[in-house]
């Protein structure tokens, strides 16, 4: 008996993946969602916060029944010396309103129930299940290989994370070297609900997204985050992997440095650490970014590289949203001229440079070379907390002006003006 040919075949039900299948199904194409964890969300990790225009394009009113934890009321930014910290923080009352413009959420809730709403429509979903080949004719991908069954598409949607391992076997992709992918660590530490928005002076469902500079990565490229949950704190640090290894650095130990400092420690005070996870993300941005589809193929989210980067921002949930529905339109319209080859499927990158996902990480190409300047991790909020520190410093002496102050800490840093000029350069064509 012939096996049952799908119109398509989606690796990995991560937020990419699951959009994709979403839309596909919705519009009445006979969809297979291969999920690889034990359930959707069972491996997957990031920060803890998504935007919730970009869903609600997917699913309007979405938050009416999603589980989320927070709406985002709150952004800090926060400087990190040894001891000291220095915080920009942004609050607006408008974020509260929907579809706001971003949430807290815990994976392994918010895919479990995106993954139901793919079921409802009518896809189906296989967990447990690793793909593990494709399936070709000629040139053309014509279905995937998994759990030792074939199963036949007219297209193949790769939607396996970072460093693909189909984008690879269909010749798109090669794997990234590791100074193009971030390891990220995080923790989830319980706290009460009344004592979250007490310590962080919120109220209701509001939240705050804390980004962390400096100190908390010795000097590596890389940063610490905050979000608040419900009942929860997710904690973590993002580094680049290859200055982890050159640094021969545990991430374990990193993170323990980071709860530690007190501009962190009081933040998580009596918290009790209820999981550890850990993430591979792309950081490389459109520099990296493979060949996005072939005859019968397709690769989104992670898998394409397709998260931005900036040193401020970090959004890979948004990028993986709009690249699904931008695959599903794709396959539909493959569907309607019954031709799945590449005439077809590079509608794919037409839809992408069209919308927000191509043209931010156009704008934002040179973060990269920028966000690997090690005085953004050293010297910058090293200056800014002993800046800081003189500027509130009564000691009973004569008070200098701001500018002798900076002098004065600036020699003590080594740093010219000739290193701010090219620095504020670079940044400015950066971010």
């Amino acid at each position: 008996m012939e096996p049952t040919k799908f119109d398509a075949v989606v690796a990995g039900a991560g937020p990419a993946g699951c959009a994709a299948a979403y839309a596909l199904a919705k519009a009445g194409l006979e969809v297979l969602v291969i999920e690889r964890g034990k359930f959707p969300g069972a491996k997957n990790m990031f920060g803890g916060m998504l935007c919730g225009s970009v869903l609600a394009q997917l699913i309007p009113n979405f938050w009416e029944e999603a589980p989320l934890e927070r709406y985002i009321t709150r952004h800090v930014i926060t400087f990190l010396s040894r001891e000291d910290s220095f915080s920009i923080d942004f609050q607006s009352p408008s974020f509260g309103k929907p579809p706001y413009n971003g949430y807290s959420v815990l994976r392994a809730k918010f895919d479990k129930w995106l993954a139901g709403k793919v079921e409802e429509a009518g896809a189906i979903i296989v967990p447990g299940l690793l793909v593990e080949d494709l399936l070709w004719d000629g040139n053309q991908v014509v279905g995937v290989k998994a759990g030792g069954e074939d199963f036949p598409a007219s297209v193949v949607i790769a939607a396996d994370g970072v460093n693909s391992l189909l984008a690879q076997k269909a010749g798109l992709a090669e794997e990234l070297s590791t100074e193009y992918v971030s390891l990220g660590v995080k923790e989830l530490i319980q706290l009460p609900s009344e004592i979250i928005q007490e310590r962080f002076n919120l109220e209701d469902d509001e939240g705050v997204t804390q980004l962390f500079d400096g100190f908390c990565t010795r000097g590596m490229h890389g940063g610490g985050f905050l979000y608040t949950n419900k009942e929860s704190l997710s904690l973590g640090i993002v580094i680049q992997l290859s200055a982890l290894r050159r640094m021969g650095v545990k991430p374990a130990d990193l993170l323990e440095e980071f709860k530690s400092h007190p501009g962190v420690r009081n933040l998580i005070k009596g918290g009790t650490v209820e999981e550890y996870s850990a993430h591979l993300v792309p950081n490389a941005g459109i520099n990296k970014v493979p060949m996005l589809y072939k005859d019968g193929f397709l690769v989104v989210g992670d898998a394409a590289g397709l998260v931005l980067t900036t040193g401020i921002t970090l959004d890979g949930a948004s990028f993986a949203f709009a690249s699904g529905m931008a695959a599903a339109e794709t396959v539909k319209l493959a569907k309607q001229n019954g031709d799945p080859s590449r005439k077809t499927l590079c509608n794919y990158e037409k839809l992408l440079k069209e919308s927000f996902v191509l043209r931010d990480l156009e704008t934002f190409k040179h973060s990269q070379f920028f966000l690997d300047n090690p005085r953004l991790y050293t010297t910058y909020p090293e200056l800014i907390c002993n800046l800081s520190r003189g500027l509130f410093t009564n000691d009973g002496k004569p008070r200098k002006r701001l500018w002798q102050l900076a002098r004065t800490e600036m020699g003590r840093q080594k740093l010219s003006i000739l290193h701010v000029a090219v620095d504020g350069f670079l940044g400015r064509r950066a971010i």
